[in-house]
């Protein structure tokens, strides 16, 4: 299965393995996902019959190693993303959130007992996790979090609210980040668990086929063994975002391939003044414009993940990819709606779809505002956000 769009030969810088990877999640995508998301879209739901699915092709926390994860590359894992995406953000957020947000930290900071008891779990699709860090009122500053967590006998007690979090109301587990007197600390919190409701948010215009809640802590008490124990301060929640930011900056891709492939198949079709749109010069500078965008993101998508691969990525190069890559592919979708005309708006065509899940993506994960700043500070040693 050949890509839909490569200028540049990308795809010859790949291995066999990996464009089986890109192939295998596209098939699955074209032939379970995309013939149903615009239903699920406008109900405002997520196909949960597709769970097992996703599980069996070895999605959930795909580059991660051991306990039942699938052990790839991350490139492999990033064309995953990629194709995803073509799907909607939504599917690929909820694999993102599974892997890259749950597993992770857990793989990374839990204990032994903590990775043998939940990571075959939610590599099978058995145990969906969520991942609590933003609240009403800190997003780009977490360090501000108001959620706090204090011992109590052999317990941890906590108390605040989440909120814009993926999958909170059908998640299973929970990995909730909260101040205590020793730091910021990460827990694992049990559906069911006293003092602990997930709600979901409705009137959504953007993200609809993908459940978003609100987590709501009242004197919600956790064991002590659900603390993770590797995980101090900051560092530990952070590096989980960039492990999420790293598959959105290969995701939007998967989106703006779709904007662009509709919108040029779309003027092609369409005939106006008695030749297809496709051959007027305004609309040929506008297709132009987007597939140089989508070129220069696949290029820079596939350098961060070799990067990644051989432990060399920073923080700050996956922050320029992200805000780059998110920027360009909602460019991408609104000149492709354009083009579209008023035939953009509709459902039948996945463009407007995709522009609005975009606009979420844009600030999610870190808005462009602090990843600019972020790389901003890197190359000038000076901070501008505090």
């Amino acid at each position: 299965m050949p890509p839909l769009v490569d200028f540049y030969r990308v795809d010859d810088l790949l291995s066999e393995e990996e464009r089986l990877v890109r192939a295998t999640v596209g098939r699955f995508v074209d032939d379970r996902f995309l013939p149903i998301v615009a239903d699920h879209y406008e109900r405002g739901t997520f196909p949960a019959e597709i769970v097992p699915e996703l599980a069996k092709l070895g999605l959930f926390g795909m580059h991660l190693h051991g306990y039942g994860a699938a052990g790839m590359s991350n490139v492999m894992y990033g064309l995953a993303c990629e194709e995803l995406e073509r799907g909607d953000s939504g599917l690929r957020s909820f694999v993102s959130v599974q892997g890259s947000l749950c597993m992770f930290p857990i793989n990374r900071y839990g204990s032994e007992e903590q990775k043998t008891r939940w990571l075959p779990r939610m590599a099978k699709g058995e145990v969906i996790g969520c991942f609590g860090l933003t609240e009403p009122e800190f997003g780009s500053n977490p360090a501000g979090m108001a959620t706090r967590a204090r011992r109590d006998g052999g317990d941890w007690v906590i108390n605040g609210t989440k909120r814009w979090i993926t999958n909170g109301n059908v998640a299973d587990l929970a990995i909730v980040w909260a101040r205590t007197d020793e730091g910021i600390r990460g827990f694992l919190v049990e559906k069911g668990a006293k003092g602990f409701e997930a709600r979901q948010i409705h009137h959504k215009l953007s993200m609809r086929a993908s459940v978003t809640s609100e987590l709501f802590l009242d004197d919600c008490r956790v064991p002590a063994e659900n603390e993770l124990p590797g995980a101090q301060g900051l560092k530990g929640p952070l590096s989980c975002l960039n492990e999420a930011r790293f598959g959105i900056v290969w995701g939007v891709l998967g989106a703006a391939i779709a904007c662009y492939q509709s919108a040029l198949d779309y003027a092609k079709a369409r005939v106006q003044f008695d030749k297809p749109i496709a051959g007027y010069q305004l609309t040929q500078e506008k297709l132009v414009n987007m597939l140089t965008e989508i070129t220069k993101g696949q290029l820079l998508a596939l350098q961060l993940g070799r990067l990644k691969d051989q432990g060399k990525a920073t923080a700050t190069q996956i922050s320029m990819a992200k805000m780059n890559n998110v920027r360009e592919a909602l460019a991408i979708a609104r000149e492709a709606r354009s083009i579209l005309g008023g035939n953009g708006i509709s459902l039948e065509y996945p463009v407007m779809r995709h522009m609005a899940n975009l606009e979420t993506v844009l600030t999610y994960e870190g808005t462009s505002e602090i990843h600019m700043l972020a790389v901003g500070e890197e190359i000038t040693g000076i901070p501008a956000f505090k």
